[in-house]
């Protein structure tokens, strides 16, 4: 049995303002690209999402890097975010030249790729909590399935034939796995 190496995330050299990267102990982490469908999944996902809240719920944002508040004190990049308009007014301007946005989101997304550990997905949701957001998606695209974190403890396994549910935190969005994954990636 053979095992392939995974890229891991590169150190500071050589990361610019523009690559994807985070900040885990004031160190910029560059992030690996995410693979197509990935990123394909990513962005169905943000677009069911924003259509829904956009006009009186919040933002969602895809690849936008947060500042997550001195508990963690690390700047994440969630695949999907929202932030309601409770913890950032609609009249609200955001910032033109900061890299993080410094406001926790309620909800975070991430959609694991092959180039994602799962150790570091583990941190992430924990540090997500701690930080103090409310709800975390973890998508596993090529299994068709998404993990409902309402804390590190308490998950809920959807499968291709569930519905995604805001809950508490989206309230009435819903979006049929079926129509989030299909266009499904070959094997």
């Amino acid at each position: 049995m053979s095992t392939a190496t995974l890229p891991s995330p590169v150190a500071k050299s050589g990361i610019g303002d523009d690559d994807l990267y985070e900040v885990i102990d004031g160190e910029r982490i560059g992030q690996p690209p995410m693979g197509v469908y990935a990123v394909w999944t990513a962005f169905q996902l943000a677009r069911h999402l924003g259509n829904f809240t956009d006009a009186t719920l919040g933002r969602v944002l895809a690849e936008a890097l947060f500042h997550l508040p001195a508990s963690v004190n690390r700047d994440r990049r969630p695949d999907v975010a929202f932030v309601s308009y409770e913890r950032w007014a609609k009249a609200k301007p955001i910032s033109l030249t900061d890299n993080a946005w410094d406001v926790v989101p309620n909800l975070a997304a991430e959609v694991v790729s092959p180039t994602d550990s799962a150790e570091e997905i583990e941190t992430k949701i924990a540090e997500y909590f701690q930080a103090g957001v409310e709800l975390v998606w973890l998508v596993y695209p090529k299994q068709r399935k998404i993990h409902v974190y309402e804390s590190p403890e308490k998950i809920q396994v959807l499968g291709i034939n569930d519905q995604l549910d805001g809950g508490n935190i989206v309230p009435g969005f819903r979006l049929p796995l079926a129509v989030l994954f299909a266009n499904g990636a070959e094997n």
